[in-house]
């Protein structure tokens, strides 16, 4: 009896097992090279060309062309750790991968499969709580979380300015969005401009939109703006339906004229009017309008995007009209100062202070492309990091020194547990060295005597890390140091790596069908 059809494929018990075991490393082993401060980055060419220079774990997994649905699981472990709390990807992936190798060693030793996923759920549980006893006891503080923003980008791609230059910048920008109902992450946006160098990054008060003025003779600056968006086309209304008209004087051309004229004159008098200082709008503006506009002092921008039209109308408090007629002070939206700027080839409108000044953005300078785009993953990550330290107001040790404490427990805590199940317990610490081992490697010392001097280090003084600083790589405190990263990174990182783990481990069975 055929159950399935004939061009069905399956995958069946150990062969099942080490097919999906072997993809999930294979991934994991993609981006083990970017960890750490010394890192490296990787080229990524897809099929029209384009290039992306990345050594961010989420970016790099998300653009290789991966196919198999266990390695996917993996690409998930990255996605799910970039939104959750936004960094600790490449440390997510790499830990799962591992505990993916780990196990395998056991099925080969004949430890079921669910032994090893109730082993690696126990671990987990203790991995947690020793993460817990990692927290460090001193505040959160500016200090601090520079000190997490710095962590989070070095070794990432930052052009000509060192991660303590940027670092400054983010965490001004997460204290201008934090608030009695929490920290407004969604508040921040980062806009790159190709041009200049890095250095010229900066912190705007308020939104920067891609558009330039409607007309030249419009004011590049407007202060204390009140503010107008529109959803309404202003030029001349035309129908639906294809239609000609036969005039038969030069009387009635005259008022077809002066009608159109009128048309174009009512909608500049009713912006006027209205007390506008500054229009968006969605639509065209007809440059007899934008002229007569212009005249009036009134800057206008034309054929906004629905997503800027949405931003400044978020930014400003403004509420988009969809008729003119409709269109009165109420609906105004409100901004210290708007003014437009030229770099090279683009425009760009600042919208800064008074309303808008509840919305903040990092803006981005570098060289080219390739540099802003890493800029712009690198800010981001920090950003994220930095909010998520600031609402648990929790960080731990980072350069390996939390997975070293981690695997330490385990291993004591795996003592007492009765049975097979404290080979996975054991194998889940010895898969949580490869981070520290990692760091050392891309550093250029060597794993094996790092690992040995961490553990060492770790029994008689309590905590310590893989320290880099210019050339010199030193077994310390990363406390001292200023090399932390918040404790909800960690917990994400363990808790997603083994539910992907755990989750592949137990497929034995693996049907394709065509």
């Amino acid at each position: 009896m055929f159950i399935l059809s004939e061009d069905s494929q399956r995958t069946q018990g150990r062969d099942a097992q080490s097919s999906n075991i072997m993809a999930g490393k294979a991934v994991a082993e993609s981006v083990r090279t970017t960890l750490g401060p010394r890192g490296m980055d990787k080229m990524l060419v897809d099929s029209g060309g384009d290039v992306v220079i990345t050594n961010d774990g989420a970016t790099i997994l998300n653009e290789m062309d991966i196919e198999h649905p266990a390695a996917q699981m993996i690409v998930e472990v990255a996605d799910s750790q970039e939104e959750e709390v936004g960094d600790g990807t490449t440390t997510a992936a790499v830990l799962a991968g591992n505990l993916l190798g780990e196990a395998e060693d056991l099925i080969e030793q004949d430890v079921h499969a669910t032994t090893i996923v109730e082993g690696y759920h126990e671990a987990a549980e203790i991995a947690l709580e020793a993460i817990a006893e990692e927290v460090g006891e001193a505040d959160v503080d500016d200090e601090v979380l520079q000190q997490v923003a710095e962590s989070s980008m070095t070794g990432k791609g930052t052009g000509g300015l060192t991660a303590a230059s940027l670092a400054e910048t983010v965490v001004e920008a997460i204290r201008h969005v934090d608030t009695d109902d929490g920290v407004q992450r969604d508040n921040v946006t980062v806009h790159t401009q190709i041009g200049a160098s890095s250095n010229a990054t900066e912190l705007v008060p308020g939104i920067i939109v891609d558009e330039e003025p409607a007309h030249d003779g419009m004011p590049s600056t407007v202060e204390d703006a009140s503010i107008a968006i529109l959803d309404v086309e202003l030029d001349v209304r035309t129908g639906d339906v294809d239609a000609e008209y036969a005039i038969d004087s030069i009387d009635q051309l005259n008022a077809a004229i002066d009608a159109e004229e009128g048309e174009l004159e009512g909608y500049a008098e009713t912006i006027a009017d209205s007390g506008a200082d500054v229009v968006f709008t969605t639509e065209d503006v007809n440059d007899r309008v934008a002229t007569a506009l212009a005249n009036e002092g009134i800057l206008v921008f034309e054929g906004l995007g629905d997503s800027d039209a949405r931003q400044v109308a978020s930014a400003t408090g403004a509420r988009r009209v969809g008729a003119l007629d409709d269109l009165e002070e109420a609906d105004f939206g409100s901004a210290d100062r708007i003014h437009t700027e030229n770099f090279g080839d683009d425009d760009l409108a600042f919208v800064e202070g008074g309303a808008a000044a509840e919305t903040v953005t990092v803006f981005v300078r570098g060289g080219t492309e390739h540099v802003v785009d890493e800029l712009e993953r690198a800010i981001g990550d920090a950003l994220d990091v930095v909010a998520t330290a600031l609402e648990s107001g929790e960080v731990v040790p980072g350069a390996g020194a939390t997975e070293i404490a981690i695997a330490d427990k385990i291993r004591q805590e795996a003592a007492g547990i009765e049975g097979r199940k404290q080979l996975a317990v054991t194998a889940f610490a010895d898969a949580l060295d490869v981070v520290p081992r990692t760091l050392a490697a891309n550093t250029g010392r060597d794993p094996i005597d790092a690992l040995v001097d961490l553990r060492a280090a770790h029994e008689s003084e309590g905590r310590a890390g893989l320290i880099t600083d210019g050339d010199e790589v030193t077994i310390a405190d990363p406390f001292e140091y200023g090399v932390v990263d918040p404790a909800d990174v960690k917990r994400e990182a363990v808790e997603s790596a083994t539910e992907a783990a755990t989750m592949i481990v137990r497929i034995d069975d693996v049907i394709a069908a065509e």
